[in-house]
């Protein structure tokens, strides 16, 4: 993190480790805030890669699963990078700065996969560098965040993943309340300053919380190829094209997605019971049983954590057949039972 924006999170109350805030005082409070009021957090638990150079596009193209050209001035876009075998590496929030694409992704990730995609470079006209501490991103969510978004800013974006630029910022429509702004560290403490007279601010578990309430995955290393895109939900949620020419992997997803029958899919789900000063709590990587499995596991967490009302929040990859006719346990067959939510993205009627 930019240590002058590390030290004036600092000086506005924050907790911070590794980087990354953990609360403003009140873990507690925030996550209610979250769920029932309006709130402001730092996302410094993700990092940026700059894609520059007269040939940046071509490269993503060549490189994610999603059509990189359909990133311009009014519109972001989810993506993802996967091995040869279709299986995972990172989840990427993308957007444009002028010619240069900037991916978001965990900030644990962002020098592995700068070397990773360094790899593919070659003879061709990009340059990747880390801009973690050169962007700084916040996130604003809740009912009146449109509101103050427009007592800052002259407009916002309007559509899912709707894009707005501007000299100073950007601002990417990420659901219905909740935005994302990106942005310079001065300018960053300027903005701060305005939004937090309006809206709470919350350390980073409040924002994991709406991403995995929204069903939007974040891959972690302990999740790396472990999913095809189809597991976690990417394609209903737009992060996948089916139109576009190869990429790593393309041939599997392709394959799964006309002509296999996908057996996993990715749910919300909630587990009561988890004392608030427990540490032992579900962890991305975790595996989930079920009576039919003999033992083995039959599913995986991909992402967890405290939720408002007690207990934790997940989004799950569950064999379906399992969790049609099975209750689902965590870390073990006789641990704590799943209760399943409605998902973003995947209707009933959905199976494969």
């Amino acid at each position: 993190m930019n240590p002058d924006w590390q030290s004036f999170l600092t000086q506005s109350g924050a907790t911070l480790e590794g980087g990354v805030v953990h609360h403003f005082g009140d873990s507690a409070a925030e996550l209610a805030a979250t769920a029932q009021g309006t709130i402001l957090c730092d996302l410094g638990q993700f990092g940026t890669l700059r894609v520059s150079g007269e040939e940046a596009q071509s490269f993503l193209q060549n490189l994610l699963c999603n059509d990189i050209r359909e990133v311009d001035d009014q519109h972001a876009q989810l993506s993802g990078f996967n091995t040869a075998k279709g299986r995972m590496l990172a989840t990427l929030l993308v957007w444009k700065d002028n010619s240069d694409y900037l991916l978001q992704l965990p900030r644990i990730l962002v020098e592995p996969m700068r070397k990773k995609l360094g790899m593919y470079v070659l003879r061709t006209k990009v340059k990747i560098t880390d801009a973690s501490d050169e962007v700084v991103s916040l996130g604003i969510s809740g009912a009146d965040a449109q509101e103050i978004l427009q007592g800052q800013f002259s407009e916002s974006p309007q559509a899912p993943l709707g894009f707005i630029g501007t000299a100073q910022a950007s601002i990417i429509r990420i659901g219905d309340t909740r935005f994302q702004i990106n942005t310079t560290t001065p300018h960053a403490q300027t903005l701060w300053q305005a939004l937090s007279r309006h809206a709470q601010p919350a350390g980073s578990v409040c924002w994991d919380w709406l991403n995995i309430r929204a069903g939007i995955p974040v891959i972690l290393p302990q999740t790396q190829e472990q999913f095809v895109a189809q597991m976690v939900n990417f394609d209903l949620a737009g992060g996948v094209s089916f139109k576009k020419g190869c990429y790593p992997g393309q041939e599997i997803v392709a394959r799964m997605q006309y002509l296999g029958q996908l057996k996993r899919r990715m749910y919300l789900a909630h587990i009561d019971g988890i004392p608030a000063d427990s540490g032992d709590i579900p962890h991305p990587g975790d595996e989930l049983f079920s009576a039919d499995m003999e033992g083995q596991a039959s599913g995986m967490v991909v992402n967890a954590t405290r939720a408002p009302g007690g207990g934790c929040d997940m989004l799950a990859v569950v064999q379906i057949a399992s969790r049609e006719a099975h209750p689902i346990r965590w870390k073990s067959p006789d641990g704590k039972a799943l209760q399943f939510l409605p998902t973003p993205f995947l209707h009933p009627d959905t199976r494969t």
